[in-house]
C-alpha cells in the first residue's frame, strides 16, 4: 500500500486537508500519517528517516504533502525519499504578484490560539454542550440554530461540529416518543422557529443506530422509527421548516449543507 505523509512545522492540518482532498480523487488505499509540529532539524531528520524507512518497507517513494515556511527544516525534508507536494510553493509567487504584497510566512500562523475566530469558537462549544439534547430550553435566545430532529438522528455531533469548526451556537432539541401522538411544535420553540432546521434520516438506518444503544426496545423496533420519521417530516412540512436527510451523509457534509441553506456567518479563520 502507497504510504502517504502529511507534514508540518504546526498543526498539519493544511497539509492534511489538501492531501486527503487530493487522495480522495484517486479510487485506491493509502496508508497515511501525519507528523505535526517539526520546528527543529533534529526533527525533521526524524522525520525524514521515517519516510524513507517507509520507501524501503513498501518499495514505492511516499507521497509527501507539507507546508512549511522555515527553509532550512523544508529542505531536509524534501530530500528524503518521498514524492513532495509543498502546497505553499505553487501559490505563494503568483499571489504575491497579483497582491503585490510581499509574503510573510509564519509558523502557527493558520491554526493557532490567536486566530481571531478563537473566542467565537470556544463560546460556541461550551454554548452547545449546555444546550445539548433539550437540557436547557430557555436559551435559545442566543443560539444561531437550533437543530430538531428524533433521538440518533445527528443532532449532537452536528451541534459540537458546528460550534468547534464554525463558531456557530448551535442548540438541539428532540422529539421523543412521548411527542408523538400529537406532535407539534413545543411553545417554547415557536419564538425561535426561524433558527429552527430539522434533521432525518431513513428508518431503517435509524433502527440499525439505535439497536446499538439499546437492543431488542420498543424504542429500536423498525415499527417506531418509521412512525418517528414519519411523523417528524411531516411537522416539518407543515412549519416550513428546512430539513436535511442524514443518512448517507458525514457530519462535515451535514453541516456544510446547513451552512449553505441557512447562510450562517462562519468564524473559521
Amino acid at each position: 500500500m502507497r504510504a502517504a505523509f502529511y507534514i508540518s512545522d504546526g498543526t498539519a492540518i493544511t497539509s492534511e486537508v489538501f492531501g486527503h482532498a487530493l487522495l480522495s480523487l484517486f479510487p485506491t488505499e493509502f496508508e497515511h500519517d501525519t507528523i505535526s509540529f517539526v520546528e527543529t532539524k533534529e526533527k525533521a531528520l526524524e522525520a525524514k528517516a521515517i519516510i524513507n524507512k517507509a520507501a524501503k518497507r513498501t518499495g514505492e517513494p511516499p507521497l509527501v504533502f507539507h507546508t512549511f515556511v522555515n527553509n532550512d527544516i523544508r529542505e531536509i525534508i524534501d530530500s528524503c525519499e518521498g514524492v513532495i507536494y509543498n502546497f505553499l510553493e505553487h501559490f505563494v509567487a503568483p499571489l504575491e504578484k497579483e497582491l503585490k504584497i510581499e509574503a510573510k510566512p509564519k509558523a502557527h500562523r493558520t491554526h493557532s490560539i490567536h486566530e481571531n475566530s478563537y473566542d467565537y469558537r470556544i463560546d460556541a462549544v461550551n454554548y452547545s454542550l449546555a444546550n445539548d439534547d433539550g437540557s436547557n430550553v430557555t436559551n435559545y435566545a442566543h443560539a444561531d440554530v437550533i437543530l430538531v430532529g428524533v433521538s440518533r438522528s445527528g443532532k449532537t455531533p452536528t451541534s459540537l461540529y458546528l460550534a468547534l469548526q464554525y463558531g456557530i451556537k448551535a442548540a438541539n432539541y428532540p422529539f421523543i416518543d412521548d411527542d408523538m401522538d400529537e406532535l407539534s411544535l413545543p411553545d417554547f420553540l415557536k419564538p425561535h422557529k426561524k433558527k429552527l432546521f430539522g434533521l432525518t434520516i431513513d428508518a431503517t438506518r435509524l433502527m440499525d443506530i439505535r439497536d446499538g444503544r439499546m437492543s431488542n426496545s420498543k424504542y429500536a423496533s423498525a415499527r417506531q422509527c418509521r412512525m418517528e420519521v414519519r411523523e417528524v417530516e411531516k411537522l416539518y412540512k407543515k412549519e416550513k421548516i428546512p430539513f436535511l436527510n442524514t443518512t448517507k451523509l458525514s457530519v462535515e457534509e451535514i453541516t456544510a449543507k446547513i451552512l449553505s441553506k441557512t447562510g450562517l456567518q462562519r468564524y473559521k479563520y
